[in-house]
């Protein structure tokens, strides 16, 4: 090898591996690993706001039994007592007291009241006691009758025939003012009876 070609390759640069020095100059690059882990944490934190905005309404319905509030015990008024006359029963409506600014016509309750005389009523829920139809009350037979399953009740609320197994659930009621008034803060089921049946059972312990 001549004297020119020995200078020659002293002077041509050293060829190294680009794609090797490349990679690890990328991962020892301090602001790749800070913006991967802020990526990291921004997921998580999503996943987390998400988690949570779904879990609200889940939690709500868990812990709803245990929740009351100012209308669980409301007492609405139904007008005078006098507008129900003796003998008749009279279809009426209520404001749900635990109604909210977006329920609308939503929140009027209808019930029906039945004047006893003596100053003594019923008032009844008008959903059938069998999967909550809205009855109706026929006074040519002095029935309430459901369109849905064809349920029957007497004009006391008793049950004459079909599905249902038991009578028109009834609200608890009193006379103020001379006016009627219903608790109308729960609705009248069966759970809510066998709460006041128990109420008041431990009252006369």
């Amino acid at each position: 090898m001549s004297d020119e070609e020995r200078a020659s390759r002293s002077q041509s640069p050293q060829i190294t591996n680009a794609p090797n020095a490349g990679e690890s100059s990328h991962h020892e690059d301090p602001r790749m690993v800070s913006r991967r882990w802020l990526l990291f944490k921004a997921g998580i934190a999503l996943n987390g706001l998400v988690g949570l905005v779904l879990a609200v309404p889940v939690l709500r319905y868990l812990f709803a039994p245990w929740r009351r509030d100012s209308s669980y015990d409301s007492w609405v008024s139904l007008g005078a007592a006098n507008a129900f006359p003796v003998g008749e029963t009279r279809l009426a409506s209520y404001k749900n007291p635990a109604m909210n600014p977006w329920d609308g016509q939503t929140d009027n309750v209808a019930c029906y009241v039945r004047n006893q005389g003596g100053n003594q009523f019923q008032v009844f829920a008008i959903n059938c006691a069998h999967l909550g139809c809205p009855v109706r009350w026929f006074p040519q037979s002095q029935l309430f009758m459901c369109p849905c399953h064809g349920g029957v009740y007497y004009a006391d609320g008793s049950r004459a025939a079909g599905p249902p197994e038991r009578g028109l659930f009834t609200y608890n009621w009193k006379i103020v003012s001379g006016e009627l008034q219903i608790d109308a803060g729960q609705m009248p089921t069966l759970s809510n009876t066998a709460k006041l049946v128990k109420i008041l059972n431990q009252g006369d312990c």
